[in-house]
């Protein structure tokens, strides 16, 4: 399958710090405008832990859209059948690296969103790697994008793992608000997604509303005739500005 070539905007959007440390940064990312073409939107999907939830990937598969999808290695201990769909699909799904234990890459003690950080940046390494041979343990190309936990980093975490071959998978539209959303709300978020959007939404809550709309919002932008793309479909490096 064909794929077109889109280049990716980077910029660092600053969050207000959870701890005494250094400043959190949270990425955004976005695919290059379609200039006259139909719009572009690249869907992205955490698979954190638990399950697979059957609405999103039934749609995904049966309307045969291409997407990102992030994984960790608990997920795909946990997942074998949905792991071995996503294998057998590799023009249609990319498989790129959520870390090994849903740690967020964050190199100093403190917690993000409740959930107690790396700590350090022997810790943050070794959240990337672990995530890394994981997905290649389960037979899938080394990935070349990283999204941690929380989706939020120091500038050195950044560098850290840039320095492992890793580009960062920042958004631009946070689709189910890590799948806490209601189905209406994360349906009008998706839908309305614009042309260069990288969204993000969960697909690892099967029990969640949130799950049901972004269902529908992916219906609906393919309806509208939204043109969709894959992180790799890129050909361009993101650069990262001075913080």
């Amino acid at each position: 399958m064909h794929r077109p070539l889109v280049s990716l905007a980077f910029t660092l959007a600053l969050a207000a710090p959870v701890a005494a440390g250094p400043r959190l940064v949270e990425p955004k990312l976005t695919v290059a405008k379609a200039h006259g073409g139909p719009p572009r939107v690249a869907l992205t999907f955490d698979a954190c832990m638990g399950k697979v939830d059957q609405r999103i990937f039934d749609v995904l598969l049966r309307e045969k859209i291409p997407a990102t999808i992030f994984v960790t290695a608990r997920w795909l201990k946990h997942n074998p059948q949905a792991t071995a769909i996503l294998l057998a699909h590799p023009d249609q799904f990319e498989i790129e690296n959520h870390g090994a234990m849903h740690v967020p890459p964050v190199d100093y003690p403190t917690t993000v969103y409740g959930i107690t950080a790396a700590g350090s940046p022997e810790a943050v390494a070794r959240e990337v790697e672990g995530g890394g041979a994981a997905i290649v343990a389960a037979g899938a190309p080394q990935p070349h994008w990283f999204r941690g936990a929380t989706a939020k980093y120091t500038a050195s975490s950044i560098a850290g793992i840039s320095s492992l071959g890793y580009k960062i998978a920042g958004y631009s539209l946070n689709g189910d608000d890590g799948s806490l959303l209601g189905a209406r709300a994360a349906e009008r978020r998706i839908a309305g997604a614009r042309d260069g959007d990288v969204v993000i939404a969960h697909i690892n809550q099967p029990t969640h509303a949130a799950g049901e709309g972004v269902a529908r919002g992916i219906l609906a932008l393919k309806a509208s005739g939204v043109q969709f793309v894959r992180l790799s479909d890129a050909d361009a490096v993101p650069s990262q500005p001075a913080l």
